[in-house]
C-alpha cells in the first residue's frame, strides 16, 4: 500500500523541479511514517516550498467547525500559510503568486458533506483561472470504493456542504473525484493525478496498514466515518449529533429524549448492519451545551450490511414521530433550512415528517445508477 505523497516524492516530484510549489494540507498530509508532507517538502533539496494553503479547520486541525482561519506564517518553516477557510474559500490571484504548481495532500472521509472536496474544487478553478498546475496526492476513500448512498444535489440547495452533484456517499477517492471535476463539472485546470498503489476499492482504512490521523476535531475514527453519510444530517435538526462528546455522530439524543425508549423502538425496525444503545451525555459545547441529554449510541456491527444514510434517516424519522413537540429542523434567520443544504434537496424534510424515508431511500436509485455512469470513466482503482 502506498500512497500518492510517498510516489510523488520517490519519483513525480522531479517533473516539478525548479518550480515553486503550494501545498493544499493540514494534519493528515503524512507519509506511511507519520511524517508531515510540510517538512517532507521544505527539507527535501529538489522541491521549492513556496506557500501552504489551509482548508477547513487549519492546517494544524485546531479550529472548530464553520470557525474561520486566518492567514498567517507557519511557525515550524516560516513559509506563508493562505487560508481557504477565511475570508475568502477560493485563493485569489495574490494568493497564487508565490507558487507556480499547487499540490493537494488531504485525507477525504467519503461523504459530500466534508468540505476538504469543495476546497479542492476551488483551488482547481483558481489555477484553472491563473495558469497554475494542480497536482493530487491520491488517498484512500476510508469507507471504501464501492458503496453509494443518497441523493444527487440539486441546484437550488448548492452549498460548500454539498457544492456539485454527488450522492450523500460518493464512493471515490480525491484523485478521482479532481478527475470528475475537470471532466464532468468543467474545471479545466492542468491536473495530475499521482495515483496510489496497492489500494483497491473494497478496502476500509483499517485494511490499508496506513495510521489513521483524523481530518478534524470530530472526525474521530473509522466508525464514526461510516456513519456520517447518514448521521451528519441530525445537524440539521435540534437534535445535538455528539459534538461536545468523545463520540460525535455516533451519539444522538436531546434533553427531551427518554433514551431507553428510542432505543427499544429504533431496534425494533432492525435496520442492518447497526445496533442502538441507550446513553446519556451532556455536551460541552455546540447545541444543548452544558445539558443532560439522553439518546442513543449507533453501534456498527456489519459495515458491509449497513446503510448510513437509511439508519440516519430512519433515526430522525422515529425522534420526531415519538416528540412531535420538541422535535424541530433549525432553520436560519434568512428563512432558510441548514437540513436542505445536507440533504441536497428541500423534499426531504417533509418526506421525514411523513414518516415516508423508505419511499426517499428506493427514489434515489435511479440517481444512483445515473452517477455510477457518469463517474465510471475516472475510476482509477479497481
Amino acid at each position: 500500500m502506498r500512497i500518492g505523497l510517498d510516489l510523488f516524492l520517490e519519483k513525480q516530484y522531479s517533473q516539478f523541479k525548479g518550480k515553486r510549489i503550494g501545498l493544499v494540507t493540514n494534519m493528515t498530509g503524512v507519509n506511511e511514517k507519520l511524517i508531515p508532507s510540510i517538512d517532507l517538502f521544505h527539507e527535501h533539496p529538489d522541491i521549492h516550498l513556496a506557500a501552504l494553503y489551509g482548508p477547513e479547520h487549519g492546517i494544524r486541525g485546531d479550529a472548530k467547525e464553520g470557525e474561520q482561519v486566518e492567514s498567517s506564517i507557519d511557525p515550524y518553516t516560516g513559509i506563508p500559510v493562505y487560508s481557504l477557510y477565511g475570508a475568502a474559500k477560493k485563493p485569489s490571484k495574490e494568493m497564487l503568486d508565490p507558487v507556480d504548481v499547487i499540490v493537494f495532500d488531504l485525507q477525504d472521509i467519503g461523504s459530500r458533506y466534508y468540505t476538504f472536496i469543495y476546497t479542492m474544487a476551488y483551488v482547481m478553478e483558481a489555477c484553472a483561472e491563473y495558469g497554475k498546475q494542480f497536482v493530487v496526492l491520491d488517498r484512500p476513500n476510508p469507507i471504501s470504493g464501492v458503496a453509494m448512498e443518497g441523493n444527487l444535489v440539486e441546484e437550488d440547495v448548492r452549498s460548500f456542504v454539498g457544492l456539485y452533484p454527488i450522492p450523500n456517499r460518493h464512493g471515490m477517492t480525491v484523485g478521482e473525484i479532481a478527475l470528475f471535476y475537470k471532466h464532468e463539472i468543467g474545471i479545466n485546470c492542468d491536473l495530475t493525478v499521482v495515483q496510489m498503489e496497492g489500494w483497491e476499492r473494497s478496502m476500509y482504512y483499517d485494511e490499508t496498514g496506513l495510521f489513521w490521523v483524523s481530518p478534524s476535531p470530530n472526525t474521530t475514527g473509522l466508525d464514526m466515518s461510516i456513519l456520517y453519510p447518514g448521521t451528519c444530517l441530525v445537524e440539521g435538526t435540534n437534535l445535538s449529533e455528539g459534538r461536545g462528546t468523545t463520540r460525535p455522530f455516533e451519539y444522538i439524543g436531546a434533553p427531551y429524549i427518554d433514551g431507553y425508549r428510542l432505543a427499544k423502538v429504533l431496534n425494533e425496525k432492525t435496520l442492518p448492519g447497526v445496533l442502538a444503545r441507550p446513553v446519556t451525555f451532556k455536551p460541552t459545547y455546540q447545541k444543548h451545551k452544558d445539558q443532560v441529554c439522553e439518546g442513543i449510541q449507533l453501534h456498527v456491527v456489519n459495515r458491509h450490511e449497513l446503510h448510513s444514510l437509511q439508519a440516519g434517516l430512519i433515526l430522525i424519522e422515529t425522534i420526531a414521530d415519538m416528540y412531535p413537540n420538541d422535535f424541530e429542523f433549525l432553520q436560519h434567520s434568512n428563512g432558510n433550512y441548514f437540513f436542505d443544504l445536507l440533504a441536497g434537496t428541500k423534499k426531504l424534510r417533509s418526506i421525514v415528517l411523513d414518516c415516508k424515508s423508505s419511499e426517499f431511500l428506493l427514489s434515489c436509485q435511479e440517481q444512483l445508477e445515473q452517477f455510477q455512469k457518469q463517474k465510471a470513466s475516472y475510476l482509477l482503482y479497481k
